[in-house]
Formats: structure tokens, sequence, C-alpha cells
């Protein structure tokens, strides 16, 4: 009896010690596990954006996802002026105020997005009590006021800002929006100039989708160019990343990230994710208003990616990314709209109620075989 108990003992101590030493290895790993972030860190910033939803209950799992893999953030939708000042003399700090306490307690690049911007933007900004449009003066006015209470509240931590967002229509020059018609082109260099007056440190992008095309690159070099010439402070191009298996031409978005840079401007992929579902139109953009009737034709894959797309979806994102390499003196940040596909907003976009697969994790937010295609292009 006395040697069963010393011998229990004496196997329950080594037993005891043994799950010690598995968790202190299992702690060790998990703290020198790398990340995105990691692999790419003499190449340019990794990025991702952060809903609301998670942002304001931040899961324990996802933050320490979001901390490992990136080292870049944007806020997804709650800082469009639509959330943020919802109303004359309203605002909602709630949320991006725990956003930016969080790139900052973690010691992220904090991207702010976004300042001017026709869609997202109440209705109340550009009409008066009567409804009639604003004067050109009372707009600018309020444009300012807009930036200087928006960019002076995160000063000196917010280090980007994408200050005048999809204002070019490829092909017709710049967008008919409400800013165009009420102020004129010159809305676009007020802004940068207000937001540079408010923060002369923060780095200034102009952003945009379907930056490849070649009338909208036309347009964009040519405007970017003689704004700098005349002093505007712009000085980064983001192309948003909203890329699919067939579109676009990647030696056009080659094209494209030369003839950016070539103005002396910073390159930022800002919104990058990979459309994997059949197209419901013929023109390929990032137009938030434009919606298509849904069909099981157009969501074809509700059960799971099936292999040989998986694998399509793999080889595109390494196809990019080794682009992206190539490019690294030029580039500043990569950034993904979103991490977990359950988030992607190409679920609803441009059909409601889809299942895509546009991410580099899956909707459990495990790694896809595409996060080890990219990762491996460091190793």
């Amino acid at each position: 009896m006395t040697y069963s108990r010393r011998h229990f003992l004496l196997h329950s101590s080594i037993g005891l010690a043994m799950m010690s030493t598995i968790k202190m290895n299992a702690l060790a790993k998990a703290m020198n596990e790398v990340g995105l972030k990691d692999y790419f860190k003499d190449d340019f910033k990794i990025g991702t954006a952060i809903s609301g939803k998670l942002m304001k209950e931040l899961p324990t799992d996802y933050e320490q996802l979001i901390t490992r893999e990136f080292n870049a953030i944007t806020m997804e939708n709650e800082m469009k002026w639509e959330r943020v000042h919802p109303r004359p003399g309203v605002w909602d700090w709630a949320i991006p105020d725990k956003f930016v306490d969080f790139g900052v307690r973690n010691d992220m690049y904090i991207v702010g997005h976004v300042l001017v911007w026709h869609s997202q933007t109440p209705k109340w900004v550009f009409e008066d009590t009567n409804g009639k449009p604003l004067s050109r003066e009372a707009l600018l006015s309020l444009m300012q006021q807009h930036i200087e209470a928006v960019v002076g509240r995160y000063k000196g931590r917010i280090a980007a800002w994408d200050v005048v967002n999809e204002s070019v229509d490829e092909g017709k020059g710049w967008r008919k929006s409400a800013w165009l018609n009420i102020i004129g082109p010159e809305f676009m260099e007020k802004s940068f100039q207000f937001t540079r007056e408010v923060d002369p440190k923060a780095h200034l992008l102009y952003n945009d989708y379907n930056m490849h095309n070649p009338d909208k690159r036309a347009f964009v070099v040519n405007f970017v160019n003689t704004f700098k010439k005349q002093g505007i402070p712009i000085d980064g191009i983001g192309m948003q990343g909203h890329v699919g298996l067939g579109y676009p031409d990647i030696k056009e978005f080659e094209k494209s990230i030369e003839a950016y840079a070539a103005t002396g401007s910073r390159v930022h992929i800002t919104e990058l994710d990979m459309d994997v579902l059949p197209e419901a139109w013929d023109h390929i953009g990032a137009e938030i208003s434009t919606n298509f009737a849904y069909s099981k034709k157009l969501d074809p894959y509700t059960k799971g990616l099936p292999q040989k797309m998986e694998d399509k979806l793999t080889r595109r994102y390494e196809e990019y990314f080794k682009l992206f390499l190539k490019h690294r003196d030029k580039i500043e940040r990569v950034t993904f709209w979103g991490t977990g596909d359950a988030e992607s907003w190409k679920n609803d976009f441009p059909v409601k109620g889809r299942t895509n697969y546009p991410l580099l994790f899956d909707r459990q937010y495990n790694k896809k075989p595409a996060y080890h295609a990219v990762v491996n292009l460091k190793k």
C-alpha cells in the first residue's frame, strides 16, 4: 500500500511536470508565432479593415489574431460621415475612439477612412433646411469644420487619412457628385489643404477603385501631378484591391502601380479581396449603390468552395503578392478589406445574401491555402 501510494505520487509528479512543460511549450510557441506582418516586415505594412460590430465588443481570439497578423488597421464604416456625424451638431465617437485606442495600444499604423466621399454622407450635408442645395461657401465651411473635428480629435495618433474617396469616374473625368456640383473641382484641393492644416504630419491619400483602368489612371496621374506642382499635399494614392479570379488584367494593375509611384506618391493597396463568385455585371466596380437580384446561379458555393476554385483563389493571391513584392520599393501598405470570409462585404455586394470566400482566412478564421501560398513567397 505504501509502495503504491509512493508510486502514484511519483508518477503524478512526473505527469504534472510533463503537463507544465507542454503548457510552457505551447505558450512559447504562441508567443513566437509569426503572422503576415512579420513575413513582409521588410517589404510593406500588412493591414486589415475592422467592422464597427467587431470593434464594439472585440472578441479576445479575434484581437489576438489581428495583433499577430497585421500592423496596420482601417475602420470599415464607423469613421464615415453618416456614422460619426449623422446629424448637425451630433457626433458619435464611441467606436472610432475604441478603434484608435486599440491601434495605439498595439503600435499599429492607423488609417482614417474617410473624410470626403459622395456616398455614406447624409443629405443634410449638401442641403439647407428647405431641401435646397447649400451654397458653395456654406459647403466648403461645413467640410472644413468636419475635417477639423475628426482629424483634430486624432491628431498625432492616426498616421494616414483617406482624404477623398472615389471622385473619378473612369472615362468621364470627375464624378458628378454633390461635392463637384456645388463646389467644383476645387473641393479636392481644399479637402487636402484643410487636412494638412489640422495635422501637418499625417500621410494624405486619394483612394479609388478600378485604379487599373487606363482612362482613370491617366486622369489621376494628371491631377496628382498638377496638384503637386501647386503644392497641394497629396502623399499617397490608394488602389482599392477589389479584384476577382479573372479580372482585372494584372498587367494593367502593374502599370498603375508604376504610374502612380512615378508621381512621387506612395502606393497603398487599400481594400484587397478576391471575388470568387460569378460576375453579376459586365463592368466591374465598387459603387456601393449598385445591387442585383439574388439567384442561385450567382451563388453556387453555399456549402463550401470546391477544391478547383480554392486552387484558383490560391494561385491568384500568389500572383498578386508576387507583383507586390516586385514593387515593394513603391508600395507602403497592403490592406485586406476584412479578415475572415464571414465578415466580408462581398457576401452582400453586388448581390445580397451570397456566400463568398474572398480573404485569406475562412469563416472560422482558419488559414486558407492562399494564406500559406502568400507566406511561402517569403519563406
